[in-house]
């Protein structure tokens, strides 16, 4: 019984941080890593932390560039004013 509650003590702030679970690419990079640390000898917590990682990046780059190309393709605002 103690074990379950500090389990739910140490597990409830880290669910509720917007930025840990919030984590874009992070569930999908930590499922393909554990896949493949299981493959390759049973290393699926660790090919899971990895994966979160690497998905959490790779989630970050595709952003940027999203919102780099969103820039170029808005047009400029107009320079010229009314005298």
């Amino acid at each position: 019984m103690h074990k379950l509650l500090l389990s739910i003590v140490i597990a409830a702030p880290v669910a509720l941080l917007p930025a840990v679970s919030g984590a874009k690419g992070c569930l999908k990079g930590a499922a393909v890593g554990a896949v493949a640390g299981h493959v390759a000898g049973h290393h699926a917590v660790a090919g899971a932390a990895v994966g979160c990682a690497i998905g959490h990046h790779r989630a970050k780059v595709e952003e940027r560039e999203a919102a780099q190309a969103e820039q170029a393709r808005t047009p400029p605002p107009p320079s010229g004013g009314t005298h």
